[in-house]
């Protein structure tokens, strides 16, 4: 954990000099809490992401006492400084996130494959894919044989499971989902229980959710109280980059009988030559 101090120093940073100027801050506790952020949210997701852009491009270029050169002890550097000397230094070699990148990194829960599939907050998800592993062991013995589950917090309408042999996924859709024909958040899926339970009603029914979730999707006249601030996130959320397509699974090798095997060129990715830049230095 030797990146867990400058981490949370990031955090602390982002804390003090970013999060606590945005209107609805509620301070990391009671005592540095406005009288009512809630009424002072007035930024959607999509828009608070892009002031962080915003804060983000303007800390890389702030000096930070942190950040010397034994070349230059005198001076402070931005974070775009020292990464530009440390590439010019060691070169570099561009690498684009995959979708199993993309999926690595979102939120993981461990379940059980049954014969219905998967089961998450009351949802079920299922896939073809997923019949070989039903009632099977995933040999995670420290999480009791149970599967990894990955899923979007922000687009619940599917998940993915990672298989324990090949260690590649397999996305399971939510088996309601024909019926709400819709992308939704997991704090619109929660929402549409609470609307549930308030009405005296089951609201560990799947189906019942799945109706009301679709009502509140599709309504074109006033909203349930307390719906217009989840809606606007949920549309916010839908708006959203959607995320990059898994790709297919590898095609089986088979033997060749004979035959000419066309080559297809490849092009290499160009890696940065700092041997190339003598004679031009940075500063």
């Amino acid at each position: 954990m030797r990146d867990k101090a400058i981490v949370e120093r990031t955090f602390a940073s982002i804390n003090s000099l970013f999060c606590q100027y945005v209107a609805g801050y509620t301070g990391s506790d009671v005592t540095r809490r406005g009288s009512d952020p809630a009424a002072e949210a007035v930024w959607t997701l999509a828009q608070l992401q892009d002031l962080l852009d915003e804060w983000i491009i303007c800390w890389q270029q702030r000096p930070h006492e942190g950040l010397r050169n034994p070349y230059m002890p005198g001076r402070t550097l931005s974070p775009n400084e020292s990464y530009a000397i440390a590439v010019a230094r060691a070169g570099y070699l561009p690498v684009a996130l995959s979708a199993e990148d993309y999926i690595e990194l979102l939120p993981v829960v461990w379940r059980a494959i049954n014969d219905y599939g998967v089961k998450i907050d009351y949802r079920t998800y299922d896939s073809p894919d997923l019949n070989r592993l039903r009632r099977q062991p995933s040999g995670m013995t420290a999480k009791q044989d149970l599967w990894e589950v990955h899923y979007d917090p922000y687009d619940v309408s599917r998940v993915w499971v990672r298989r324990s042999d090949t260690r590649r996924w397999i996305e399971a859709t939510w088996t309601h989902l024909p019926m709400v024909r819709a992308p939704f958040a997991d704090f619109t899926w929660r929402h549409a229980r609470q609307l549930l339970a308030d009405q005296g009603k089951d609201d560990t029914s799947e189906t019942a959710v799945a109706q009301v979730l679709a009502k509140l999707l599709r309504r074109s006249g006033k909203p349930p109280a307390g719906s217009a601030r989840v809606l606007a996130r949920t549309r916010a959320a839908i708006e959203a980059p959607s995320r990059p397509a898994l790709p297919p699974p590898p095609a089986v090798e088979t033997e060749d009988h004979g035959g000419d095997n066309e080559e297809i060129p490849v092009t290499p990715f160009g890696v940065f030559n700092p041997l190339e830049e003598e004679g031009k230095p940075l500063w």
